[in-house]
């Protein structure tokens, strides 16, 4: 936090949204989920890698666009054809080496999307130096179950600080924009995220038009799956009419019926509770791809080490058996959030 304080208000968190769909056109990279607090941002990325042969000049400049003005894209625009007439493809390379070094990186995206809107925000606040606490956390999400579990947590993060009670009820999130955003613009961007976080297992790609074709639905269930709600009943004692107020969860028929589909997790209370898994766990996963995982980075672990998987504990504990971490986090600890400001 800055000077302890909520730093994020209404200008800051659209400026920052806006700020996030121009890296994502510039690097290539997809934010798949993405909730935007007061002094804290979560993300689920996608990085996928360069394409096969690089980009094209036409790609390239495309790209650019997104960040910067006309005349300065024209001007390197300008400078590729006149490498090209030349038959220079040592200056192309060269050309194209200035900015494809910030593409399809989770470290560039991150320092470009923070220093940006820090640039951004101390100009408007008139004050200097730097805005973000800590340098940013990453987990390592295998798509598939720990993905929509990631990406439903994402999005429940207004509801668990008391914010709202519906998460399509905040604006400043993937599931809000992809509910409230409209057909067109960044509303379908949000749509397609979800779709990608949903369906990626499935062979389907980020295709918003998929979100009314099931997906929304099996999201919804899953964001709302042991939630609360107000019910007033009438109850009547000694002649007497009265209200009585009670909560019960939201078990309807239908979420009963789709648990076996979405997992047969009770991923819902849980969800509604910080998970430090999902912020400090290295890697989340199936059983089998924390292992693969932590066999490709071997070196990094002490001889003793002979797996990478840990079962969750505590209050990932619904959990566990579906989905498992490369860090064995102990019960009792505070958690920490990602993206602190």
């Amino acid at each position: 936090m800055v000077d302890r304080r909520f730093a994020l208000g209404t200008d800051e968190k659209e400026k920052l949204r806006t700020l996030l769909r121009m890296y994502e056109n510039f690097t290539g990279c997809r934010a798949v989920a993405y909730c935007l607090m007061s002094n804290h941002i979560h993300l689920l990325l996608e990085v996928p890698p360069m394409p096969s042969g690089g980009l094209s000049d036409a790609e390239l400049l495309k790209r650019l666009s997104a960040l910067y003005g006309k005349d300065y894209v024209a001007g390197v625009a300008k400078d590729l054809a006149e490498a090209r007439e030349r038959g220079s493809e040592h200056a192309a390379v060269e050309i194209h080496g200035r900015y494809a070094y910030r593409m399809h990186d989770l470290g560039q995206f991150m320092k470009g999307l923070l220093q940006r809107f820090t640039q951004w925000h101390n100009r408007v606040q008139e004050r200097t130096g730097t805005l973000w606490e800590d340098r940013f956390k990453s987990v390592i999400v295998e798509d598939g179950t720990a993905a929509k579990t990631v990406a439903a947590y994402i999005d429940l993060n207004p509801v668990r600080a008391g914010m709202v009670k519906d998460p399509a009820d905040y604006r400043w999130s993937s599931y809000g924009e992809a509910v409230g955003g409209g057909p067109k613009g960044n509303g379908r961007k949000a749509r397609a995220g979800l779709v990608r976080a949903l369906c990626a297992h499935k062979g389907v790609g980020a295709e918003a038009d998929r979100w009314q074709q099931g997906v929304a639905r099996e999201y919804r269930l899953l964001l709302l799956e042991g939630a609360v709600e107000k019910t007033v009943d009438v109850v009547e004692k000694c002649g007497v009419r009265g209200m009585k107020r009670t909560r019960k969860g939201m078990k309807t028929a239908e979420v009963e019926r789709e648990k076996g589909r979405l997992g047969a997790l009770s991923l819902g209370g849980m969800l509604r509770r910080r998970v430090r898994y999902f912020t400090d766990g290295a890697v989340i996963g199936s059983r089998s791809f924390v292992d693969e995982t932590f066999a490709a980075a071997r070196e990094r672990f002490g001889p003793r080490r002979t797996n990478g998987a840990r079962k969750l504990r505590g209050d990932a504990s619904p959990a566990a058996g579906m989905l498992w971490s490369m860090r064995d986090l102990k019960n009792g600890v505070s958690q920490v959030k990602t993206g602190i400001l």
